[in-house]
């Protein structure tokens, strides 16, 4: 009976201990939880785009990348590869009013919050030139989508298509951090391109923050994992999500006030296939460590069918976020699960430091 006793003992402190070899909680902050900002490139500016729109009491803010209108794939696969990526003749880019017919849908049913929200936020919106995989024509319907909302001054519109300048930009996120990005035009692996001087983090940051101290060193902070799975409801790998996320904490924001961004990596850039050159390579990091700045990276995970212990089939080998309905139908609400994961991982990090 003893030993029958001590296997319980032990099997319960296993327990409350957690998983063997988790990551650490995501640390209370204390960060400003109603004036968030979000960017993302590819399928994490689809997120961004339908994050912001669904939580616009807290989102005041998003920086665009290569993306097009709030749910432009309506739940088909066949619509995102097309409409909202490569559109033709048969399937064009979704017009203003039926990407703001869908937001007020949402938005009466009680799925998203008033679009009204919207008004006074801010929005950054790039596109490459040499973009074959978003094309130009989806981040234009974007563009009409969000001046529909907010004021011509509010949006601003960057196009990186001079091929004299060297500044024709393919498919990825463009950066001066990290020392092997591609050439300007490439849209291929890891999707981090050196575009000149151009720094598309610090552009979208100041646009959407206002001024900002001088980009610095990013080892003024800490790039650490955190446990993804306390936010999700059920299994992470059936939401789509990762087990770990990464936060970036600059020192100065240890003790509290500091601002949130939440930056969504796109399609094949999660921890999975790229390891950390997302979070250290996309030039979040240098800003943040000057400017008060914590900076959230949720983490997708590849899926291919079945997982261990689950007995959904989800089909995102890419490892995209969910703008097309992989992970449910409301993909694009605020019960979404990886929008409503998201959402939890902001709520904690506002929670006051020590909790």
């Amino acid at each position: 009976m003893r030993r029958v006793l001590r296997r319980v003992a032990v099997l319960a402190a296993v327990a409350l201990a957690g998983p063997v070899g988790a990551a650490p909680a995501l640390p209370a902050l204390g960060v400003e939880g109603d004036g968030v900002t979000v960017s993302g490139i590819s399928s994490g500016g689809y997120m961004a785009v339908q994050f912001q729109v669904a939580f616009s009491r807290i989102v005041k803010g998003a920086g665009v990348l290569a993306a097009g209108p709030y749910e432009c794939a309506e739940g088909s696969v066949a619509k995102a590869l097309t409409r909202c990526m490569a559109p033709n003749r048969f399937a064009p880019p979704p017009t203003v009013n039926e990407s703001v017919a869908r937001v007020e849908a949402h938005a009466r049913a009680g799925q998203i919050d008033a679009p009204v929200g919207l008004a006074d936020d801010r929005v950054w919106v790039l596109s490459g030139g040499a973009d074959r995989t978003v094309e130009r024509p989806v981040v234009e319907a974007l563009v009409g989508f969000y001046r529909h909302w907010l004021p011509a001054a509010s949006v601003a519109y960057v196009r990186l298509d001079d091929a004299a300048q060297g500044l024709n930009a393919g498919h990825g996120m463009i950066s001066v951090s990290d020392a092997q990005a591609n050439a300007c035009a490439t849209s291929e692996p890891p999707f981090i391109n050196r575009c000149g001087n151009f720094d598309a983090a610090g552009e979208l940051l100041r646009f959407l923050l206002g001024p900002l101290q001088a980009r610095g060193d990013a080892r003024a902070g800490r790039l650490d994992a955190f446990d993804q799975r306390p936010f999700v409801s059920g299994l992470a790998a059936d939401a789509g999500l990762a087990e770990e996320g990464l936060v970036y904490v600059p020192d100065a924001c240890r003790a509290g006030g500091c601002r949130l961004h939440v930056a969504f990596h796109g399609c094949r850039q999660n921890l999975d296939q790229v390891g950390r050159r997302f979070a250290e390579g996309a030039g979040y990091a240098e800003w943040a460590a000057t400017n008060r700045l914590v900076v959230l990276f949720p983490q997708t995970v590849t899926r291919n069918g079945w997982a261990w212990g689950s007995w959904r089939w989800v089909v995102n080998p890419k490892g995209c976020w969910d703008w097309w309905g992989y992970a449910g139908a409301d993909y694009a609400t605020r019960s979404g699960p990886q929008m409503a994961a998201v959402r939890r991982m902001i709520a904690r990090l506002a929670e006051a430091p020590g909790r």
